[in-house]
């Protein structure tokens, strides 16, 4: 059975090398053919030498992209590249940095002989960062599941059969938002723990202007529900607050407006004509196993 490990990287090579390893050192059946593919999002620098021995890995290739396209889109042009030009069965998207655990990819083939088909997802239940940024992930969860009615608890890392590909290489969402676009095509999938883990090297690229533009994003994917309920919420808030109106009590509806025009612009990166040429923007393939 071939799986192929697919993950983007913007100069973090040092993590990715590490990454490899990890994965290298996996004790997996050997059912599974492990590729690696590494989509390259026009780094600043050309990634290290490597001559260790990977030899429970069967190939790993590194994609330079002609641009820097961002995180969604590089994934979303891998997907499209492994289904056009690849056979696999099972393909795992993750982060190349060590936030996805590589020991947790043995939970996903654990579920692949009972997943019939189905996408399995990892379910975050524990996470790194700090207590701050926890409440604001819980709060991007709960706005998200209100204005949308979509309750979304997983990221990239997740183990995609090849029908699931196929659905997300035709659905312009996924040019924007892989968790939206996956959550869009399909609701029934299989949920496994998954603990966030620690960065192998530096701070973690999560901000929290990452993590608003991430929620809105998701957003934009439901943008018909999200907008019917902000009016729906604008309607009734302004009744409840007629009678003691002020610059205070604007505050909701002015953030509000803001994500309303947000999620609309965020809305117009669904391009499926671009999404449709991405492998244009592929500008050499690297063998390096």
């Amino acid at each position: 059975m071939k799986i192929i490990i697919l993950t983007p990287v913007y100069n973090d090579w040092q993590s990715v090398y590490k990454l490899i390893e990890e994965i290298n050192n996996l004790s997996l059946n050997q059912e599974f053919e492990i590729s690696i593919y590494i989509f390259n999002d026009y780094s600043n620098h050309d990634p290290p030498k490597s001559e260790k021995k990977l030899e429970n890995i069967n190939s790993i290739k590194i994609f330079n992209m002609k641009k820097n396209q961002g995180h969604a889109r590089c994934i979303a042009t891998g997907l499209k590249y492994i289904f056009e030009k690849d056979n696999f069965d099972y393909v795992i998207p993750m982060d190349g940095d060590g936030e996805d655990r590589p020991e947790e990819i043995q939970f996903f083939l654990d579920q692949i002989q009972k997943s019939q088909d189905k996408p399995i997802v990892g379910e975050r239940i524990k996470r790194s960062e700090s207590t701050m940024f926890k409440i604001c992930y819980k709060l991007h969860k709960f706005i998200t599941l209100v204005f949308t009615s979509k309750s979304i608890k997983f990221g990239n890392f997740s183990c995609l059969p090849r029908s699931i590909v196929e659905k997300m290489v035709n659905e312009k969402a996924t040019w924007n938002s892989f968790s939206g676009s996956l959550k869009k095509i399909e609701s029934d999938m299989i949920s496994i723990p998954s603990i966030r883990g620690h960065r192998y090297f530096g701070p973690s690229k999560m901000s929290f202007m990452n993590l608003i533009k991430h929620s809105l994003a998701i957003i934009s994917v439901f943008r018909k529900t999200f907008l019917i309920r902000s009016a729906l919420f604008i309607v009734i808030y302004i009744l409840m607050i007629k009678s003691n109106a002020s610059i205070i009590t604007a505050i909701p509806l002015i953030f509000l407006l803001i994500a309303v025009y947000s999620v609309s612009n965020l809305a117009l990166r669904e391009n499926m004509e671009e999404f449709k040429n991405c492998l244009s923007q592929i500008k050499n393939i690297e063998n390096i196993k």
